[in-house]
């Protein structure tokens, strides 16, 4: 047997008393009803779970509360702030840039190309891209300055200033304007190579990823310094700065266009956002200059001022018959492809923009206003002393001489000072009348006026008054002193008497281009008469004995075969410096073939120091070589007729 108690059989009893509770009743044989005791020591307690219906009830709150916060917000971006908020968005994922129009070509008469554009880019940066953020190193502009400094031949400084701009939400700097496709292949090449090195090593950055590029073009001239004063350069806006891109900047510069277009990493997105107003190239523009005349007045022009040791010195070559300027020459002159080699003194157009004295070619004005007033002929008889008293002062001519007994024809072939003063003091009763008609016919002559170029600086140089001329003026205005113009002014009035007495407004563009490839003429230039065609044709005549004659002053100036129509100059020079007289200005002015003229040629050397300093030494051999090219070029034939050989002296 075991431990157990042994097994009780149970015999239902009586049924005693229901439990209370239960609804029954204790029947026959039930079993007493046990009392709880006392719990027994070690049980765990009963747990009795709440109602989980309020915590239910606080979550669907909670939530209800953030949903509804996500639904105002909603709202709000979508439809209250809907415009604001696309607005940041299309300006942070959209780039506008400016599309430049290609610049017309200037061209010579004959079409050569004097200056062009070619392909060329604008280097550009998103500052965006610079920074910790996207680099992941805190010297991202630093390192991309380093690298783009020697290729742009920038300022290391100045282009971080650019990659980190004050305003972080910039998109768009300029770092290069017209670099060369040699340029921007090494910043392509330089940042493929940091891109590639920033796939293999995690660590490493192409701090080039900004760098994009937008194409634009730039500024050729050929033939670097041909024609640089007449034609200018452009800026590095892409604006004419001077010469003919200035003059006409706006039809040679067309119409930029403008694009729009959606940007990730500094790569080009195609969206449907994306919008682009074409480019209107500009007009090209035609020139009256011939190419090869140009060259030979440039190339002789400056051998004579190296020769000098001149300032300065400048040629002009005119067609007689329409005005049309076949070359405007300037020495020292200048490359607009390289205009940070150039002086300052040697931009710009001399030609038109100095004002000077002109001295004795102006003497021709002061004949052909006694020729038409009919105050003298050609043969009338001028006695010219050694020296002349007028006014405060005693004139002389430029030697020393016994009294000379010479027409009016030999007082403009030897180039006489006082024979000119006493030749218009006939033009009026009294001095003031004569000064008056003076005056008049050199306005008539484009004096103290624009020539019509509407060339940018030019001058109109200087013609006072007759009442206010002072008592030394009315004798030294007669022969080219106490008056000053430009070059072009003084080739316009040899042209005028070469055209017969008709003056012509010089012109220096034919017309132009467009972009639909019609070509529009020049508007024509206005003709006005100054002098009867017979006075021109007399005074033709006179001008040759200044160069055929042996008792001329222009004598190196003879062109074999050609008659020739010329005029020497030497003046007092005003130094633009002091404003004083200091120095000479040395000129030769003429035309031919002088029956029949056809090309003016007008050269002037501005304060030689070397060697003479007479016009007829050193300006009259540059008249004549550029004179024999034009009339070869232009295929001017002799007349074949004899010289007028008009007296220039009588016997008492």
């Amino acid at each position: 047997m075991s431990d157990r108690e042994p097994l009780r059989r149970r015999v239902p009893g009586p049924a005693g008393p229901a439990r209370p509770g239960t609804g029954q009743r204790p029947g026959p044989g039930a079993r007493p009803v046990r009392r709880p005791g006392p719990p027994r020591p070690g049980a765990p307690k009963a747990i009795r779970l709440g109602s989980p219906r309020p915590r239910l009830r606080l979550i669907g709150v909670a939530l209800t509360l953030v949903l509804l916060a996500f639904v105002v917000r909603l709202f709000q971006v979508q439809a209250v702030d809907a415009g604001t908020y696309a607005a940041k968005a299309e300006q942070n994922r959209y780039v506008g840039q400016v599309l430049a129009a290609e610049r017309g070509e200037i061209t010579d008469r004959s079409g050569v190309a004097l200056a062009t554009s070619e392909d060329a880019y604008d280097i550009t940066a998103d500052p965006t891209m610079f920074t910790p953020d996207e680099l992941g190193i805190a010297d991202g502009p630093e390192q991309a300055a380093a690298l783009l400094a020697p290729i742009l031949g920038q300022d290391q400084d100045e282009l971080v200033e650019k990659l980190r701009p004050e305003n972080k939400a910039l998109r768009y700097v300029k770092l290069a304007s017209r670099q060369t496709p040699q340029v921007w292949k090494q910043i392509k090449d330089l940042k493929s190579a940091l891109a590639k090195k920033a796939e293999s090593d995690e660590s490493a950055a192409n701090v080039l990823a900004g760098v994009l590029s937008v194409p634009t073009s730039k500024r050729v001239y050929p033939n670097n310094e041909l024609a640089a004063g007449i034609l200018g350069w452009v800026n590095a806006e892409g604006r004419g700065g001077g010469g003919i891109e200035l003059q006409l900047d706006k039809r040679l510069a067309g119409k930029d266009g403008k694009i729009r277009y959606a940007q990730s990493g500094g790569r080009l997105v195609p969206t449907a956002g994306s919008a682009e107003t074409p480019a209107v190239p500009g007009s090209d523009i035609e020139l009256t200059i011939d190419r090869d005349i140009q060259w030979a007045a440039q190339n002789a022009i400056s051998r004579q001022v190296k020769e000098s040791a001149a300032d300065r010195g400048y040629v002009i070559v005119q067609d007689t018959r329409t005005g049309e300027v076949l070359a405007m020459a300037n020495a020292p002159g200048f490359d607009p492809n390289n205009l940070s080699e150039a002086a300052p003194e040697t931009l710009g157009n001399a030609a038109v923009q100095d004002a000077f004295e002109p001295g004795s070619t102006a003497k021709v004005l002061s004949m052909a206003a006694v020729l038409e007033e009919n105050a003298a002929t050609p043969t009338t008889h001028v006695v010219v002393p050694n020296r002349l008293h007028r006014g405060d002062r005693l004139f002389k001519d430029d030697v020393d001489h016994p009294t000379w007994y010479l027409t009016l024809n030999g007082v403009l072939a030897k180039s006489s000072n006082i024979g000119t003063i006493l030749a218009t003091g006939q033009l009026g009763k009294t001095q003031a009348q004569a000064n008056k008609v003076l005056y008049d016919y050199l306005r008539k002559f484009g004096f103290g006026s624009h020539t019509g170029l509407g060339f940018p600086g030019e001058t109109k140089g200087i013609l006072a008054p007759p009442d206010t001329w002072s008592t030394s003026q009315q004798y030294t205005i007669p022969f080219g002193q106490g008056v000053s113009i430009n070059a072009m002014q003084a080739a316009s009035v040899y042209s005028t008497i070469a055209n017969g007495g008709v003056r012509i407004e010089p012109t220096l563009v034919r017309g132009s281009t467009g972009p639909d490839g019609r070509f529009t003429p020049a508007p024509e230039p206005e003709k006005t008469r100054v002098v009867s065609e017979k006075t021109a044709k007399t005074l033709a005549r006179m001008l040759e004995s200044v160069v055929d004659d042996e008792e001329g002053t222009g004598t190196k100036a003879r062109i074999p075969g050609y008659r020739v129509a010329g005029k020497t100059g030497t003046a007092n020079r005003v130094d633009p410096a002091t404003g004083k007289y200091h120095g000479y200005t040395s000129s030769f002015a003429g035309f031919a073939p002088a029956d029949k003229p056809r090309v003016t040629v007008y050269c002037v050397i501005q304060n030689a120091t070397e060697g003479s300093y007479f016009g007829g030494q050193i300006c009259g051999p540059v008249y004549k070589q550029v004179m024999e090219f034009a009339l070869k070029t232009l295929q001017v034939p002799p007349t074949g007729a004899e010289p007028a050989n008009l007296p220039v002296t009588f016997k008492p």
